[in-house]
């Protein structure tokens, strides 16, 4: 995938061999420009930083490890492909410690080197994304709002999976934001040019269900006055996002499952298949795991859509993420409602924080929207809040004076228990325990030992680090 940004600088002193190369990039549809010496190389790239250079070590003026090594000396962020007819390992390892992320031998094909530079624009595009929301200060990721580490871990498996066509399914309470999780995923996907297609399969009747998948034909039902194109055929390319999955009716779970192995639909009311490529991201409030155990949805078609896993966090697992989300939904409809709210009150922040939101983000949204609409001020006051959300509770393992937590700085996750503590709870209790209880010790040992990173922990475990996520955010949600 690309965007409007990138482009591509081709440092080659024989014009005939960069004129092919251009011409073999054309199909990529991405502004290629071609410089001849080091001199005019350094100079365009002084203009305009490229996404991409594919540099020749043999240059009439300077050698291309001086150019890679002035490139790493001024933090340009361009990806650099080593071209040259004089390969050996010596040239490749200087080149790559001289700051070049890949190398390529003369001769070479059209389809190596488009290869090599998609791949490359890839890299450079998610090292881009990242810097977006990495560091301290409030950050987006696409629609999100939020840098808090649950977050991140988040953000980090849209990234993953995007790229792929593996079917994406998302879980979590409602006003978590699945379906801007979706988005975002389509929106970082090679599909982003074509139709992102959003289905409610519970806000449908259950007589309708199946025509808005599929499509119907005229007279197919009564009120069936025209041939009509269902969800399916209209993300044909794109990604359909099939929310509240488990809410579908298990004889159309079966129709879907057959969508998915033959990609292949069948309007009602027809008996000719429709060969359609969508890409599958799902959504559900509820456990599908337990869904299935009780006959509620197929297994076999959750086996289909459950490939990459991705859990939504509660907004009250988010820390101070609360306050930044309520800070761009207070600038947004005190300009809605002209009205001149410009900040919290320090009391109000923390009325914010010891919430708990049940809600979610929704919820917010909502709370925030009905004081700016009852209250004009420039300051958004705890005594505001109070008719909305009432007195300050105090949370469980909490004292009063202390009403928010404090969230792990630059972990994905905090055990309840130090290491210590978990040895000696496990020393203290001899008897056999349930399973669940040990598996939950063990991660948690794994990720203590592992400062705080899942990532590292499922390493360490031999398992998914999805794994992991999926496991954590079913405790989160127990807490």
């Amino acid at each position: 995938m690309t965007t409007n940004e990138d482009n591509i600088l081709i440092i080659e002193d024989s014009p005939t061999l960069a004129l092919t190369y251009r011409e073999y990039l054309k199909p990529l549809g991405i502004p290629t420009k071609i410089a001849e010496t080091g001199q005019q190389a350094l100079a365009r790239i002084s203009d305009q930083t490229p996404s991409v250079i594919l540099l020749d070590l043999k240059l009439p003026d300077m050698d291309g490890i001086d150019i890679l090594k002035q490139l790493q000396a001024n933090k340009v962020s361009s990806r650099v492909i080593v071209i040259t007819a004089h390969g050996s390992v010596t040239i490749a390892v200087d080149a790559m410690r001289s700051g070049a992320s890949d190398f390529l031998l003369k001769p070479f094909n059209a389809e190596r080197l488009t290869t090599t530079v998609n791949n490359a624009l890839e890299i450079s595009r998610l090292s881009n994304l990242v810097k977006r929301y990495s560091g301290g200060s409030p950050k987006k990721f696409d629609r999100f709002i939020g840098s808090s580490p649950v977050m991140q871990s988040v953000y980090r498996m849209i990234e993953d999976s995007a790229p792929s066509k593996a079917s994406v399914f998302i879980m979590g309470p409602s006003g978590t934001g699945k379906e801007l999780c979706a988005e975002a995923i389509h929106q970082l996907s090679p599909r982003k040019s074509e139709r992102f297609v959003a289905l409610n399969c519970a806000a449908i009747p259950e007589n309708l269900i199946e025509s808005e998948i599929f499509g119907h034909v005229k007279g197919a039902f009564t009120g069936a006055a025209a041939d009509r194109a269902g969800a399916a055929v209209s993300a044909d390319g794109g990604t359909l996002f099939l929310d509240e999955i488990c809410e579908m009716p298990l004889d159309l779970q079966t129709k879907l499952l057959r969508f998915i192995q033959t990609g292949q639909v069948v309007p009602v009311g027809s008996n000719q298949a429709v060969n359609v490529n969508v890409r599958f991201v799902c959504a559900t409030n509820r456990v599908p795991a337990q869904e299935v155990a009780e006959g509620r949805f197929r297994e076999d078609l959750y086996y289909r859509l459950h490939v990459v896993p991705i859990h939504m966090p509660s907004l009250t697992h988010r820390g101070q993420d609360v306050l930044e989300i309520a800070k761009h939904f207070l600038t947004v409809f005190s300009a809605e409602e002209n009205k001149a709210f410009k900040d919290f009150s320090a009391d109000a922040r923390e009325r914010l924080l010891a919430h708990s939101w049940p809600g979610n983000v929704r919820e917010l949204g909502n709370v925030i929207q009905s004081i700016v609409v009852l209250n004009d001020s420039e300051e958004l006051t705890a005594e505001m809040l109070m008719p909305v959300l009432g007195s300050v509770p105090v949370r469980r393992h909490e004292t009063p004076a202390s009403n928010h937590r404090a969230e792990p700085e630059a972990r994905d996750y905090a055990p309840d228990h130090t290491v210590d503590q978990i040895a000696g709870d496990h020393a203290a209790n001899r008897g056999i325990e349930p399973l669940a209880v040990v598996e939950k010790r063990a991660i948690e040992q794994a990720i203590a030992l592992s400062d705080g990173r899942v990532r590292k922990a499922a390493k360490a475990l031999e398992v998914n680090p999805s794994t992991l996520y999926r496991k954590i955010s079913a405790w989160q949600d127990q807490s």
